[in-house]
This record gives C-alpha cells, sequence and structure tokens, in this order.
C-alpha cells in the first residue's frame, strides 16, 4: 500500500512536533531557538508582547470583539525564591492596570504555580501558596478571579491541594485539568460540583505512557468522558479546545442536559483559529482567550508548536519567507 505525499508530510510534522515537545525543557534547545532572529517574529503570534502595555493592548482588542481573556504572566519551574516573588508582583501590577478597565471576570489571569515557587523543594507549595493568594486578593480587587494553570502530572496533587486552599477563600478561583492523563476522570469528579470552574484541555507535556494516554484517538475519547462529567456536573465548566468536533459535541450536551450558554465556556489560545472564535461569539457563545505575555516565552511557544502540525507548518514557512 503506497503512502501519500500528504501524509508522510503530515507524518514528518508529527515527528518534528514530537522532538519539539521534548526540548521544551532543554537548555541547548532553548538558546539555539531563541537565538535565531526569524523565531521573534513568528512568537508575536502566539505571545502578546512582552509587558503589561502590550497585554492592555490586546486585552482591549478582544474584549471589545465581544471575546473574553485570561492573561498568563508567562514563566515556569521558577528555582529562586526572588524570581517566584517578582513573578507574583509583575501578577499584582497587572491586575491593577485591569481593574480601571471595568472589564470584570472578562479579563481574569492565569497562573502556573511552578512559577510563584512550587518548584522550591519542601516549602515550595507553602511559597506558592502564599504567592497564589496575594495574586487572588489582588484579582478580587479588579473584580475578577485567577484560574490556575496544570502543568506536568508531577504537580497535580499539588496543585489540586493548593487548590482547595485558595477556594476556601477565593470560591471562584478555577484550574485546568488535562484530559491525557489517566487519572483526569476521576479529577473531574470531584470537581463537577457547585460553584467549581475547571478549563478542560487535552494536555500539552511529554508524559510517560505509565500515567498518560499517548494516542491521540485515547486522548480525545478521554476528552469526551470528562466532558461530559464536567457538562452534566454543578460546576462551570470551560471548554478549551479548538476542535470542530468537540465543539460539536459540546453543543450537544449543553442541549441534551438544558444548560444555557452562560453556564459553561469556550477557551482558546491567543492567535490560534481567531476566526472560529469570532464564529462562536457571534452565535452567543461565551469564548475566552488565553492571551500570553512576558519575555519567557520559550517553554509557551514550543508546545504550542508541538501539539499542532498546523503551528508548526506555519512557523517553518514563517523561517523561509521574507
Amino acid at each position: 500500500m503506497s503512502i501519500e505525499c500528504a501524509d508522510l508530510g503530515f507524518y514528518a510534522l508529527y515527528m518534528l512536533g514530537s522532538l519539539l515537545l521534548a526540548g521544551s525543557r532543554s537548555t541547548l534547545v532553548r538558546r539555539a531557538v531563541s537565538g535565531f532572529p526569524p523565531t521573534r517574529k513568528v512568537v508575536g503570534r502566539f505571545v502578546a508582547g512582552e509587558d503589561v502595555p502590550d497585554v492592555i493592548s490586546a486585552t482591549r482588542r478582544l474584549t471589545d470583539a465581544r471575546l473574553a481573556v485570561t492573561i498568563d504572566h508567562l514563566g515556569e519551574e521558577t528555582r529562586d525564591a526572588d524570581a517566584a516573588a517578582h513573578t507574583a508582583k509583575a501578577y499584582v501590577t497587572l491586575l491593577g492596570a485591569l481593574g480601571p478597565l471595568g472589564l470584570g471576570d472578562r479579563a481574569e489571569v492565569s497562573v502556573k504555580l511552578s512559577a510563584v515557587g512550587q518548584a522550591l523543594g519542601a516549602s515550595g507549595d507553602r511559597i506558592a501558596l502564599d504567592h497564589a493568594r496575594e495574586i487572588c486578593a489582588a484579582a478580587q480587587a479588579a473584580g475578577t478571579t485567577v484560574t490556575l494553570d496544570m502543568e506536568d502530572h508531577t504537580t497535580v496533587d499539588s496543585t489540586l491541594a493548593i487548590l482547595r486552599d485558595l477556594r476556601a477563600d477565593f470560591p471562584a478561583t478555577g484550574v485546568a485539568l488535562q484530559s491525557y492523563l489517566f487519572r483526569t476522570e476521576a479529577d473531574c469528579r470531584d470537581l463537577a460540583v457547585e460553584g467549581s470552574r475547571v478549563r478542560l484541555v487535552k494536555g500539552a507535556y511529554a508524559e510517560p505512557a505509565s500515567v498518560a494516554h499517548k494516542d491521540k484517538t485515547e486522548v480525545d475519547k478521554a476528552y469526551v468522558r470528562c466532558l461530559r462529567t464536567l457538562m452534566a456536573g454543578k460546576g462551570y465548566p470551560m471548554v478549551g479546545t479548538h476542535d470542530d468536533r468537540l465543539i460539536a459535541i459540546t453543543e450537544l450536551l449543553a442541549d441534551r442536559l438544558g444548560r444555557p450558554r452562560d453556564s459553561y465556556e469556550y477557551q482558546m489560545l491567543y492567535g490560534i483559529r481567531s476566526d472560529k472564535q469570532q464564529a462562536l461569539a457571534g452565535a452567543g457563545g461565551r469564548v475566552r482567550v488565553y492571551v500570553p505575555y512576558g519575555g519567557d516565552w520559550y517553554g509557551y511557544f514550543m508546545r504550542r508548536l508541538a501539539e499542532r502540525p498546523a503551528n508548526l507548518a506555519f512557523f517553518l514557512r514563517s523561517l523561509t519567507s521574507k
């Protein structure tokens, strides 16, 4: 049986994407990619600048287009206490700038706990919790809230424990869950409760086969099972996908379960499928764009390239264009 050239091209992109994902934590690859001049041009598609005025400008543009946003100050796996404190301060500064815009929860923030101290050894959880409390308090003062990003499988228990502590004082705090992890179906059941906000994504970290589905079809099936649990629950599902099939399934579940359009939302990445974002919002859906900003863009950028062949193809074309 012959293999079409298109299939070979897709397979090549898939393999290169896997290598990029593996290299997202490589110091050598970081230096090579970050130091390559054309890379910066491409990064601008996925990252809304490096400072607060940049991301405020992007926020205004998106909210004027009837989209909501969740803003991520880029950075992760901080191994220095001063750097963790600096990241927390950056969020407080950002939220201070968001407050006067009067957007309320149309402009929230997303926080990676590893960026605010989670990775700092035995005291990491306490440090991350303290900084997260500071960020949540600033968000509350700005009339909005926080969603905790989920990172690799080694951080899940810690992240969910910190979430429980935060929700005691800041009950609207949300969290992301990743369908490719075997444990996530149980986590969805635990979190499908009144007042809970859960962003469901497929997952974009290189995980071992012992803890995560590796086959794309199995990841998608797990996503649907998790989605069904969240949509049938009493919480607020945040459906993180660009997949038309999963969007259609979400609409079907909402119809069957009698969920109004304002009881769940879609979340999509900045710079990816902007046309679909506008179409969903135009049809009355709630759509929130995940907007990253900051100088530490490498890990985020590499995962965006690795997870979708279209992103990687865009990158490769950009490197060869004038």
